[in-house]
């Protein structure tokens, strides 16, 4: 005699229906691992698709170029020239710059002390580096032709943030000894974070009010998206003919995509985690069901004397345990995708969950079962009718 599908179910099922706190108690054990093997997947997934959104937004064809170390060691600078041969440049779209103002410092007043400057870096910059580099102006205004050549400051969102103006348009500050107001405040700009701690004025007040020398510390060039890296290969020595060792190119989306990898290693560890719960949970599984084989010895005889085979015997557990983690695993996975939604929701990610991890998941748990059940069914099916009736 076979027993047909709905049969194998109704009879696995059974054992399940009678014990319902020990069958919630063994399925969390699967839920847990299997909710951490896929929340792991969808937030990192998650995360990589705000990454790659942001390389869209911002693209990948922006390159700097700054100065490095002399042959001997020393600090070297761009020459004052360098933006306008970059420019040249036929694939080079956008050219723009900062220079740094190494002794000036900025100050919520002129009260605090010079040693409280909170590292808030005080940059020159062109007018067209919002356009170059993807800055967008959170509040206010960004420098003007007429703001550039008065003392007027733009702060990152850091820097307003240490200085305690997140909302202090038209508020003055103390940089580099004067007193320069506030006009705007950008939002934070990832592809260079440098100027999220930074207060940017113009070029020419820079130089007339704090005696800057005029050289750039950072070029930003925009190029088209097919050249790339013949552009980062020939920037170095345009910026500086005479000095190409001396200049650092850099791709800042470079960064983001380091970090994407950096998130990848992570996503790694900690599957391997949800991997180590998800075992702990078979194993609970697996004890479940032979402290069921044990519990249930009469039940076994009274069938194997009614007629059932030793395999109907071991069908029936291991369908059992099938079912056991087969519950564990669909609670998992809906627990794991109500994660993942929560937080790519509460980090205003979009959210991105492979299928792959939920049909995974869904097959991690089976196999669990098949090899937690595996055992218990045959010891189950070794029984004679005789012995069991008689415990």
């Amino acid at each position: 005699m076979t027993l047909s599908v709905s049969d194998i179910l109704r009879v696995g099922s059974a054992g399940l229906r009678t014990r319902p706190l020990r069958v919630f108690l063994s399925a969390l054990g699967i839920a847990i691992g299997i909710a951490a093997m896929v929340s792991v997947v969808g937030i990192s997934t998650s995360s990589r698709a705000q990454v790659d959104r942001q390389l869209a937004a911002l693209g990948t064809n922006l390159l700097t170029a700054g100065p490095g170390k002399s042959f001997f060691g020393a600090d070297s600078h761009l020459p004052d020239t360098a933006e306008a041969m970059v420019a040249r440049i036929p694939p080079v779209t956008s050219v723009s710059a900062t220079g740094r103002l190494a002794s000036a410092r900025v100050y919520r007043t002129d009260r605090i002390p010079t040693a409280e400057s909170g590292g808030i870096a005080v940059l020159a910059t062109r007018l067209d580096l919002p356009a170059t580099v993807g800055i967008t102006v959170h509040d206010g205004a960004w420098l003007n032709a007429a703001t550039a050549g008065y003392p007027s400051v733009v702060l990152g969102s850091r820097a307003a943030s240490l200085l305690g103006m997140s909302a202090g348009l038209g508020l003055n500050v103390w940089l580099g000894n004067h007193w320069f107001t506030v006009v705007g405040i950008l939002d934070s700009v990832p592809l260079v974070p440098e100027l999220d701690s930074a207060a940017l004025i113009g070029w020419p007040v820079a130089t007339t009010l704090l005696g800057f020398d005029g050289y750039p510390t950072t070029i930003y060039s925009r190029t088209r998206d097919d050249a790339v890296q013949s552009v980062a290969d020939v920037l170095a020595a345009t910026a500086n003919p005479s000095a190409p060792n001396e200049v650092q190119v850099s791709r800042p989306s470079d960064a983001l995509a380091a970090k994407e990898a950096t998130d990848q290693a992570y996503t790694g560890l900690l599957l391997g985690l949800g991997a180590v719960a998800l075992l702990v949970g078979g194993v609970g599984v697996a004890n479940t069901m032979v402290i069921s084989v044990l519990e249930r010895r009469s039940e076994i005889g009274l069938r194997r004397s009614l007629g059932a085979t030793r395999g109907h015997i071991r069908l029936q557990f291991f369908a059992e345990s099938l079912l056991l983690s087969a519950i564990g695993g669909v609670g998992g996975v809906l627990l794991g995708l109500v994660v993942t939604l929560a937080y790519a929701a509460s980090r205003a990610w979009p959210s991105a969950i492979p299928l792959w991890a939920l049909a995974g998941g869904l097959g991690a748990t089976l196999v669990i079962g098949a090899l937690a059940g595996l055992y218990p069914a045959m010891r189950a099916a070794r029984l004679s009718p005789t012995e069991a009736l008689a415990t």
